[in-house]
């Protein structure tokens, strides 16, 4: 029977001591070094496109299904809500959100389109990111016209800085394989700006967290 192994000795068991002591006080500094080095993947631009407003609507809030006493009741009201952070994870305070669409028709608030967009449809928002980074609309399940699946456009801009122009589509509309700017996209890029419109209480709701070099 092999006899078992001496004891350490008292100065090797306090060198154990220290040097285990001592990496358990460096992981605290470990694991702050590796999340400051952590990012996150920034959300994939696209095109502005041709429609993006001449002339903002009077009314330019969180709304869009309301357009000063007017009430836009076509369409599934939609509340759109996320975040805007840094590619470190840091919500963007102050960033103001834009988003445009056409109305349920297909129609844009645009000369472009022939200026034939509902009235009611405010069709254009801007909102500023809280200080979480947060930030909310009420709009329409976007609606699709000749040539573009359904989708939102939407603009980042902090100070003077315009961060990120992109679109946000509908996950799972039949649309979206015949679009050739969303066909373009890699799985990834898709995954990112293709988000779920479900159904809540009062309409639906799609969530879209947005994430800019800042």
């Amino acid at each position: 029977m092999t006899p078992p192994p001496p004891p350490p000795s008292p100065r090797r068991l306090r060198r154990r001591i220290v040097g285990g002591l001592g990496a358990t006080l460096a992981l605290p500094v470990f694991i702050r070094h590796a999340l400051a080095q952590a990012t996150l993947r920034p959300t994939p631009a696209q095109t502005e496109g041709p429609f993006y407003p001449v002339k903002l609507p009077d009314d330019t809030d969180f709304d869009l299904l309301a357009q000063g006493k007017l009430r836009y009741t076509r369409g599934a009201a939609t509340w759109l809500d996320g975040t805007v952070t840094d590619t470190t994870g840091h919500p963007l305070r102050g960033a103001v959100v834009e988003i445009w669409q056409c109305d349920e028709q297909g129609h844009y608030h645009h000369p472009g389109d022939g200026g034939t967009a509902d009235p009611a449809f405010q069709g254009f928002g801007r909102v500023v990111a809280g200080n979480d980074g947060s930030y909310r609309f009420r709009t329409i399940r976007p609606a699709p016209y000749t040539g573009r699946t359904p989708h939102i456009h939407v603009k980042v801009r902090l100070a003077q800085r315009e961060l990120l122009t992109t679109q946000l589509y509908v996950e799972g509309d039949p649309g979206n394989p015949r679009d050739f700017l969303w066909r373009r996209l890699s799985a990834e890029d898709r995954a990112a700006i293709t988000v779920p419109f479900a159904p809540v209480a009062d309409g639906l709701q799609a969530r879209f967290g947005i994430v800019v070099d800042a």
